[in-house]
């Protein structure tokens, strides 16, 4: 297997007011690649390391089954993790500003990536894929492509896709399990199954592109890290 390529910048957010340690992962052969897709992984080192998303990208890339793109991890301090990811939370609209006007800036200027809407996908688990369809909706000529696992929607996030004119430019990969229909959080407690049929319905009437699973799971990375590769194939597949 190839040596995996994972890159840090510590950024100083002005909209955040904090330093971050993202980090960025680049894909085998990428010393001779140009204009290289993007995902954005909301609390990305958990993804690096519970997800395994690098583990299982890497071969899937040099196996010729994903084209090769690059990842941006953004990680997130836990405290203020529902107050940057929910829409009722005070730094979501912050967070947002930083991801676009600083985050996608910097990678941009230092590695090959592509700097094309459709080339960016933007994603995470829980709140982390409620922020993510919020990015996407507030800025569509930045971002119109959306990973969504076990998205924890709140009534804020279905008033604000059922307020888009259309949603025709959108694509989201969103998946739930089974179990996931009493789920403990910050919030409440959530019926993330129902939340979910009821968001797919609603973005499905605005004429998203919607790829929707259910399956057996519950709210946990051993669920997230099984089904990712049919996420990653969805988006970046040969």
């Amino acid at each position: 297997m190839a040596k995996r390529t994972i890159k840090k910048e510590l950024v100083t957010s002005r909209w955040l007011n904090e330093t971050k340690e993202i980090l960025i992962y680049l894909p085998p052969g990428h010393e001779t690649l140009t204009d290289l897709p993007l995902l954005v992984l909301h609390d990305g080192p958990d993804y690096f390391n519970l997800g395994r998303i690098v583990t299982q990208a890497t071969p899937l890339i040099e196996a010729g089954e994903l084209t090769p793109f690059a990842m941006m991890a953004i990680p997130v301090n836990k405290e203020r993790r529902t107050s940057e990811y929910s829409p009722i939370g005070e730094r979501q609209v912050p967070h947002m500003s930083m991801v676009v006007e600083e985050l996608l800036p910097l990678v941009r200027s230092r590695y090959p990536i592509s700097p094309k809407r459709d080339d960016l996908v933007i994603g995470g688990s829980s709140l982390g894929g409620t922020v993510s369809l919020h990015l996407a909706l507030q800025y569509p000529d930045v971002c119109s492509r959306v990973l969504s696992q076990s998205g924890a929607f709140l009534q804020q996030t279905i008033d604000e896709v059922m307020r888009q004119p259309s949603l025709s430019h959108l694509q989201i990969y969103q998946s739930i399990g089974l179990s996931e229909i009493a789920v403990p959080t910050h919030m409440g407690t959530l019926d993330l199954v129902a939340r979910n049929r009821e968001m797919k319905r609603h973005l499905l009437e605005k004429n998203a592109k919607v790829a929707y699973y259910e399956e057996e799971g519950d709210h946990t990375w051993g669920f997230w890290q099984r089904e990712l590769p049919r996420a990653l194939r969805l988006f970046f597949g040969q």
